[in-house]
């Protein structure tokens, strides 16, 4: 053990003996999921975030990536889909409840405006950090100078992480691999959203389950936490499922599994946890 782990050891010892909150834990700001993570995300863990195409693992990422950094943490958001200019609109639109085509249009009403203005000022002030997302980072990133000082890193997808050159399975157990020796090596924690390419769609219950990742069931074995996001309406037309959305813990190495109830504002592209939803 180096020294660096073994100072790490005793910190951490000495914090569950005095009963204060854990140093490395990382408040997603969904109470329900912190609770049942004992806390929130940690440092040196791998959490793999999926869903089908279009359920909102993106929306969901970016809600926990705001409020990381709302409570100090300091976050690095990778995407493939958004650019500093779209993620900005999206984070907006997600914390003034607004929509995003209201806002690029600038169709909003008074109260609509007074809200967007309150929003700006707080995400201008406590934002993350942007970057495109490219084939190289699951490697390149280890020797980055920008995870300096970061607490949270939010790759989104894994699967824009995969270069061609092999099967797309193996290029996710390699990246999985590697995001888990990221988090670890650099003390951070690594969120990964995933959409389910083994998912069998002629089953009973399309709720996610961890066969469902594929990547050669790397999941299973290298992330920390996998969480599956299940939205009824996607697969129900019944108008009172509208919103009604399950976040299942489908691996928790360091506790338990179970689920999570959240509420999906399409409009807004905002997720919000049944417990308090009026944050």
């Amino acid at each position: 053990m180096s020294d660096l782990d073994e100072a790490r050891a005793r910190r951490a010892i000495g914090t569950i003996i005095d009963g204060s909150a854990p140093r490395d834990t990382i408040p997603t700001g969904f109470p329900s999921l912190d609770n049942a993570l004992g806390g929130g995300v940690r440092r040196r863990d791998l959490v793999i975030l999926g869903g089908e195409v279009g359920s909102g693992k993106s929306a969901l990422a970016l809600a926990i990536a705001l409020r990381a950094t709302e409570v100090g943490a300091k976050v690095r958001f990778l995407s493939a889909e958004m650019d500093q200019t779209r993620a900005a609109e999206r984070a907006l639109a997600i914390e003034a409840r607004v929509r995003v085509d209201d806002l690029r249009r600038g169709n909003l009403d008074t109260e609509s405006r007074s809200r967007l203005e309150v929003a700006a000022r707080r995400v201008e002030q406590q934002f993350p950090t942007f970057d495109a997302l490219l084939a190289s980072d699951s490697s390149a990133l280890e020797h980055d100078v920008r995870l300096q000082g970061v607490d949270l890193v939010v790759i989104d997808p894994l699967q824009a992480l995969a270069t061609g050159g092999r099967p797309l399975d193996e290029e996710m157990a390699s990246s999985a691999r590697a995001l888990k020796q990221l988090a670890v090596e650099r003390d951070v924690c690594v969120i990964a959203t995933s959409g389910l390419p083994q998912i069998v769609r002629d089953r009973k219950d399309l709720r996610p389950q961890l066969d469902d990742f594929g990547a050669l069931g790397a999941p299973k074995q290298f992330a920390d936490v996998v969480l599956g996001l299940y939205r009824q309406e996607m697969y129900d037309s019944a108008p009172d499922v509208d919103g009604a959305t399950e976040l299942l813990v489908l691996k928790n190495r360091n506790g338990s599994r179970g689920y999570v109830d959240l509420f999906f504002y399409k409009q807004w592209m905002r997720f919000e946890d049944m417990l308090e939803p009026d944050r």
